[in-house]
């Protein structure tokens, strides 16, 4: 399993427990956005590449970073079973 996996964070689905929607790779999932929020408006992180561990989004980074970060988890063979985790675990 990897340390996180690059998504970006598509809606806000729930602004008081701090809960987004995140596309990964097209794969929907509702994460906790709570440690990277910071003083910014909530709906302001809607854009943002994060990357995902466990149901939370643990930092932010460029779209450049999560590309690369992708490509080299592909090339591990870890994104795909982390996708596959994710679609069999309650993508929204």
């Amino acid at each position: 399993m990897c340390l996180g996996i690059p998504g970006q964070i598509v809606a806000i689905s729930d602004v008081e427990r701090k809960l987004a929607t995140v596309d990964v790779s097209g794969v929907k999932r509702e994460v906790s956005i709570a440690c990277i929020i910071g003083d910014r408006e909530i709906n302001a992180c809607i854009g943002d590449w994060v990357l995902v561990h466990v149901g939370f989004a643990m930092s932010v980074i460029d779209e450049r970073q999560a590309a690369e970060t992708l490509q080299i988890l592909i090339e591990l063979g870890e994104a795909q079973q982390e996708i596959a985790a994710m679609r069999t675990s309650g993508a929204a």
